[in-house]
């Protein structure tokens, strides 16, 4: 067991498994890990697998630039029926009406493509009038919640299986923004192919740049943890932010980026600075090409420190001033 506070920093790619929710994953990892500083980077159900980012220590900095990232899903939808819940936990009430065929079910995806208003599940963390939505669906009310922009990127069909002719299921490749919900979107299409639909599994195949390749299943962190060894599961803290601009500071600059005093000009990015709106986010990257800080662009093509990372007293230029 690691002592509390023990220095973990960086990104660790969680498998999440089926049954737990995304906070008795961070509250494990917290345990193992030895730290209070940990975040996620979006919400799976308990019903849902797969990959799960948790930012430690010093990555909890660049949480929020994943956060609005890209997601991709594995979705499979159960025709024939639809659910309290829109997925697999809720109450299913039979649709009444003749299921789908595969192909009509292919044409109304190609339907979906795009931006698009999707209402959220009404068993959901979404707020109506100061109160979670799914608090007022337990209650036995209807939550009146307002449609939302989501934009779905990629839906393609992988998978049909018409073994039971009440219920076939189809299995989607689902490409979309952050903020979605699969299974609304199990609710819609079944509605978009005149039948009633529900979500039957889910497991998210990427959220930004991170993807099942780079996920650990939790008794890997845990063997890796009882060894000592889950800092070799860990990405670094600027894992991911590859598409930020970048400039790289000489070695004097660490020590007053790890003081939060330095500031640049937008001319230091080259070509990437031109045009570059007021409070982009720009990198600022250690001789090394590791992540020293995130940078704002301020008014006047200034860059102005905003989060970092360095720690103040292992930089080499404050090394070499205390003379270690």
């Amino acid at each position: 067991m690691r002592r509390e506070d023990a220095r973990v920093d960086g990104i660790l790619v969680v498998d999440k498994p089926v049954g737990p929710t995304s906070h008795d994953v961070v509250a494990l990892v917290r345990r193992l890990a030895g730290t209070r500083k940990i975040g996620h980077g979006g919400t799976l159900d308990p019903f849902a697998s797969g990959v799960l980012p948790l930012y430690l220590g010093l990555g909890t900095r660049v949480v929020e630039f994943h956060l609005g990232a890209r997601k991709a899903y594995r979705a499979t939808v159960v025709f024939g029926g639809s659910s309290t819940t829109d997925d697999l936990e809720g109450e299913i009430t039979p649709a009444g009406s003749a299921p789908p065929t595969r192909e009509a079910v292919e044409a109304a995806l190609a339907g979906f493509v795009g931006l698009r208003e999707q209402r959220p599940p009404a068993f959901s963390a979404r707020k109506v009038g100061g109160r979670r939505a799914y608090a007022l669906a337990r209650r036995g009310e209807t939550p009146e919640l307002k449609p939302r922009a989501v934009t779905f990127y990629e839906l393609a069909l992988v998978g049909w299986d018409g073994a039971d002719p009440e219920h076939p299921t189809a299995v989607v490749d689902v490409g979309c923004s952050a903020g979605t919900y699969v299974r609304a979107l199990a609710r819609d299409l079944g509605a978009a192919v005149g039948s009633a639909a529900y979500l039957g599994a889910l497991r998210r195949t990427a959220s930004g740049p991170f993807t099942l390749a780079d996920a650990h299943p939790l008794d890997d962190v845990r063997a890796a943890a009882a060894g000592e060894r889950l800092g070799d599961l860990l990405l670094p803290a600027g894992a991911g932010l590859e598409d930020l601009p970048a400039v790289t500071l000489a070695a004097a600059e660490q020590r007053v980026v790890a003081h939060g005093g330095w500031t640049g000009r937008v001319e230091r990015l080259g070509a990437a600075g031109e045009g570059i709106a007021a409070g982009s986010a720009v990198r600022l990257l250690a001789p090394g090409g590791t992540l020293a800080a995130i940078a704002r662009v301020a008014d006047g093509g200034r860059l102005v420190t905003d989060k970092v990372l360095l720690d103040r007293e292992a930089t080499p230029y404050e090394r070499e001033v205390r003379g270690a």
